[in-house]
């Protein structure tokens, strides 16, 4: 039986957004996390339970994604095979300490949000929110969404207030595992570094890549494949680079 690859999407992403890959893949074992039913930034023992997880295992991550299977292949490398970061979120993204989980500015915000959900205004404009989400985050805008499906994630009274919640636990995230590089286990898997630089990234992508190779260059990389062709959303622009990395 081969090694189980676990796939954790990004900030307000769906595990259906990353169908076409697991189309590329047929009959390979890959399990896409949930992130409206267990947050990205989770412990790693409760991302185990999510996806039933055993050990060895293989992490690929997008976006706030790839800061939390860093974290899991930094704090437990012998259960890790290997790597794949998929335009990563940096550790030099940790946001306004002011704003972090707990504070009070956190507190006002998540009680502004819980009454918004109370208004029904999410399910008004949250399906045109996620088509402008997609705009400008895909060099292709294809969104693999069905209506219903995008009414129902995006258009749930909830909904504003994970993404708020994702959104701030990636900035302690990032600052965690900023502070885990900074003591490297011996055994880090193989990892492969996917990096958008098209489409709406292009107005940041030196900066952007120069901060990927930066983080490359701690971890023990083994590929790093530049997509001129993509922006953020690789797995709507590029699955087959996506499928590459994770069949190998």
């Amino acid at each position: 039986m081969s090694t189980p690859w676990i796939v954790l999407p990004g900030l307000a992403e769906t595990p259906e957004e990353f169908d076409r890959v697991l189309g590329l893949l047929p009959g390979r074992d890959i399990r896409v996390l949930d992130p409206w039913q267990t947050p990205v930034a989770s412990s790693v023992d409760e991302l185990r339970a999510a996806t039933k997880a055993g050990t060895p295992v293989r992490l690929a991550g997008h976006s706030i994604g790839g800061l939390a299977v860093l974290r899991w292949a930094l704090t437990h490398p012998g259960e890790i095979e290997r790597l794949v970061l998929i335009d990563t979120s940096l550790t030099s993204e940790t946001g306004w300490s002011w704003l972090y989980p707990g504070t009070p500015a956190d507190r006002m915000i998540r009680s502004f949000l819980t009454s918004v959900g109370r208004t029904g205004l999410p399910r008004l404009i949250g399906p045109s929110l996620r088509r402008l989400l997609v705009w400008v985050g895909s060099a292709t805008n294809r969104d693999l969404l069905s209506k219903a499906t995008a009414r129902a994630r995006y258009g749930a009274a909830n909904s504003w207030l994970l993404f708020w919640d994702d959104l701030a636990n990636s900035w302690t995230l990032a600052a965690e595992v900023e502070a885990l590089l900074q003591s490297l286990p011996s055994n880090l898997p193989p990892t492969v570094v996917l990096v958008a630089t098209g489409g709406s990234s292009r107005f940041t992508a030196k900066s952007w890549l120069a901060g990927q190779r930066k983080l490359a260059a701690k971890l023990n990389t083994i590929g790093i494949e530049v997509l001129s062709d993509s922006a953020h959303l690789v797995h709507l622009d590029r699955p087959d680079a996506i499928a590459n990395a994770l069949s190998d």
